[in-house]
């Protein structure tokens, strides 16, 4: 983990060794909050000040020759076995994976009283909950099987035809350079040696 202060007040934190996808960049922004405490008997309040973190989306982007650059140089590191659409869809799922478990561990620290509620941040939840589809539906699992099905056998035949294409090309390729080797042969047989002095 690699800590970077930026101008105050804010912290980026840099995960060098990332557990989750997406950027493996943090960064807080730190304000000053002021919490009233009041005093039943007397009625009195105090105000008492401390600073805390609040967290600030960030992206790492780049110029368009940056990133064409850098393409170029991940051409050849990349595994052409692997479709990029099983790769995009795996990042999903993981993705989805670790913000669920980020909602659970924040319900489960209401429920044990060491965070407050937001009535905000619950109604964002409902929102999401009450948008998800009834799977108690027959026809909707049927829907949802037949689709996936449908996706993953473009994806089986499109790496079937990229590998038969592959295989093509290396197979003219060889036929290719034998005709040049022949060529060659051919070339060097029909020169007359040159008379030495």
């Amino acid at each position: 983990m690699l800590i970077i202060y930026v101008p105050n007040p804010v912290l980026v934190i840099i995960d060098v060794q990332p557990k989750e996808l997406g950027i493996p960049t943090k960064a807080y922004y730190a304000i000053e909050e002021v919490i009233t405490i009041y005093w039943l008997p007397l009625q009195n309040a105090t105000q008492k000040s401390q600073k805390v973190f609040v967290h600030v989306p960030s992206e790492i982007a780049a110029h368009e020759v940056e990133e064409i650059g850098v393409e170029h140089l991940l051409r050849d590191v990349k595994d052409t076995t692997i479709s990029t659409l099983v790769t995009g869809k795996l990042a999903a799922s993981k993705g989805l994976d670790a913000r669920l478990k980020e909602i659970r561990g924040y319900l489960d620290l209401i429920i044990d009283g060491k965070l407050p509620l937001n009535h905000e941040i619950l109604y964002h939840l409902q929102d999401a909950f009450n948008l998800l589809p009834n799977l108690n539906v027959a026809d909707l699992i049927k829907a949802f099987a037949v689709k996936t099905n449908d996706q993953m056998l473009v994806i089986y035949l499109s790496s079937l035809i990229r590998s038969v294409i592959a295989l093509h090309n290396l197979i003219n390729n060889k036929m290719l350079n034998k005709e040049h080797e022949k060529a060659e042969d051919a070339k060097h047989a029909t020169v007359p040696p040159v008379a030495g002095s």
